[in-house]
């Protein structure tokens, strides 16, 4: 079993977390190690979001501010 196979994802069409197989792509999220991060993609999305709303409020249009990309 490969790497990508032992992975987990959410599927947002059915509100699910899902082995690698799963749904198309375009309808989950993840990769997440294992199915209980992949349960719980939703919290952890909107934690990121609010996240990154912060450091959006801090730095503003500061062309030196860090950046979170790929976080």
């Amino acid at each position: 079993m490969t790497d990508e196979q032992n992975q987990w994802y959410w599927c947002l069409k059915h509100n699910a977390a899902e082995p690698w197989d799963g749904c198309r792509a375009e309808d989950r999220l993840g990769p997440y190690a294992t199915r209980d991060e992949a349960g719980r993609a939703l919290e952890t999305v909107q934690k990121r979001n609010e996240q990154w709303d912060r450091e959006d409020e801090e730095y503003g249009d500061d062309p030196d501010a860090p950046s979170v990309t790929g976080a």
